[in-house]
């Protein structure tokens, strides 16, 4: 899977929040909402970028286009956490959860939220 830019991710969201399908407009009022001044253009070009990169298709209500995203949300923070689990910690889980605690970076309520879920998973051992 090719990676997306930062500004293509940003398009990405909007339409996954949108429930993975967005029309043209629905997007632009979506990124004026949020402050995004970006050109027609601009948007254009980046949604193409997606179509190209596999991550959304296109299908034509009329003579607008819908765009529809081909991968969850959930499975692209799936592929990229395990991109940079690969890539920074060479895959080794304990590294990165180490690091998370040493640096403060995973508070106490967060463990605890994560062992219980990690209990629940694991049917309640």
């Amino acid at each position: 899977m090719q990676q997306i830019s930062e500004s293509e991710r940003i398009l990405m969201k909007i339409i996954w929040k949108k429930g993975g399908t967005a029309l043209f407009s629905h997007i632009m009022e979506e990124l004026k909402a949020e402050q995004n001044e970006w050109k027609n253009n601009t948007v254009l070009t980046l949604l193409s970028r997606l179509v190209s990169k596999n991550y959304l298709k296109t299908s034509k209500i009329g003579r607008r286009n819908e765009y529809i995203a081909t991968i969850s949300e959930q499975e692209y923070q799936a592929v990229q956490t395990h991109g940079f689990l690969d890539k920074v910690y060479e895959g080794n889980v304990k590294n990165l959860v180490t690091t998370l605690l040493r640096q403060d970076i995973l508070t106490e309520q967060e463990w605890t939220e994560i062992e219980a879920f990690w209990k629940e998973a694991k049917g309640g051992e």
